[in-house]
């Protein structure tokens, strides 16, 4: 049975710490993190999205957590191609991620940003979520092997948000791409009321990790405001439905990740704690059955583990300077105009 590890996609969201969680004391930069890593083993950092990650932030929060907490650390926008705003580019660079040129000396930063991480044992993955219009295709295909051939020795996981990477007739062959390249699948947590609803399948394609990201149910995902698409607050029995997938997941990798996106207020916090009561109440002992002996609820989607193709392994060496895939379209499709950003670093964003 793998580790599993409960957390949330950001400790400095704005509203989490205007909610009171953090006790009186603890609400400086590193009394945050602390008191977060005392309750959580892992946290996604996704103000890497908006501005590149640097290196003195990556060894601060190292040396702030204890041994075996780790971080995901989300993609810089331009790595995944979304859109991305001129005044966080670095050196006054354009945010053109068309231009080769531009794309080797972002991936350098990025790479650099995280290594304090790698270097400490803290980094879990680096999450790739794609946009929306990132379908399936061969210019998809191309840009998840120039992500490989970047980042060969990285932990990655990849979020399609195109529900027809998951659909009928396609979901085998996207868990095979994935396998390919050593990328663990993120399963979701959403709406299913919506054309773009993800299912909520839950392939594994990587033997060291699977990651679980739960964005909450709201109808207003795909249109409302930040606090519209992410307010819910999840019950007992909606994270109940995925006990029986989460352990399943956990036979077959070495670890799980299981990460709260309804970044309103302390609802993330509140369910990932709630999570991890309901896992530690299910914990099996040594003669119950095996989990997937068991039966799975109604609405879990049927036999969609995909055996991993002999994916090539992480290695501790460090992490290798970004390089150029020569021939490969960069691009994933057309971009929107730009989402509004903020400079800080230490807030919460809007995106999922």
């Amino acid at each position: 049975m793998g580790q599993i590890l409960v957390g949330t996609c950001s400790w400095t969201d704005r509203a989490l710490v205007g909610s009171g969680w953090y006790p009186p004391g603890r609400r400086d930069a590193e009394g945050r993190l602390r008191h977060y890593a005392e309750r959580f083993g892992v946290v996604e950092v996704d103000a890497s999205y908006y501005a590149l990650p640097g290196e003195r932030n990556s060894r601060l929060w190292a040396e702030r957590t204890p041994d075996g907490f780790v971080f995901d650390v989300k993609a810089f926008s331009l790595l995944t191609g979304h859109p991305t705003r001129e005044a966080v580019m670095p050196d006054g660079l354009r945010a053109e991620h068309r231009d080769p040129a531009v794309l080797d000396q972002v991936w350098a930063r990025f790479a650099a940003g995280i290594e304090p991480l790698r270097e400490a044992g803290r980094l879990g993955s680096v999450l790739f979520q794609f946009p929306p219009w990132f379908r399936p295709g061969q210019r998809a295909e191309a840009f998840l092997r120039e992500c490989a051939g970047r980042t060969e020795g990285w932990p990655l996981a990849v979020e399609f948000r195109h529900p027809s990477w998951w659909g009928p007739g396609q979901a085998e062959a996207t868990g095979a791409l994935l396998a390919r390249h050593g990328m663990a699948a993120v399963a979701v947590d959403m709406t299913q009321r919506l054309a773009s609803s993800v299912p909520p399948v839950t392939p594994v394609t990587s033997p060291r990790l699977s990651v679980v990201r739960f964005h909450g149910r709201s109808a207003a995902w795909g249109t409302g405001s930040k606090e519209d698409r992410f307010r819910h607050a999840y019950g007992e029995d909606e994270l109940a439905e995925w006990l029986p997938r989460v352990r399943r997941l956990a036979e077959r990798t070495e670890q799980v990740h299981v990460l709260f996106n309804n970044c309103c207020g302390d609802a993330a916090v509140s369910a990932a704690e709630t999570m991890t009561r309901l896992l530690d109440e299910a914990r099996p002992t040594d003669d119950a059955p095996r989990t997937d002996d068991a039966p799975l609820p109604d609405d879990a989607p049927p036999a969609d583990h995909v055996p991993p193709a002999d994916p090539p392994q992480p290695t501790a060496a460090r992490l290798p300077r970004a390089r150029p895939a020569p021939g490969v379209p960069p691009t994933p499709g057309p971009r929107p105009t730009p989402a509004r950003s903020s400079s800080s670093s230490s807030s919460r964003r809007a995106a999922g």
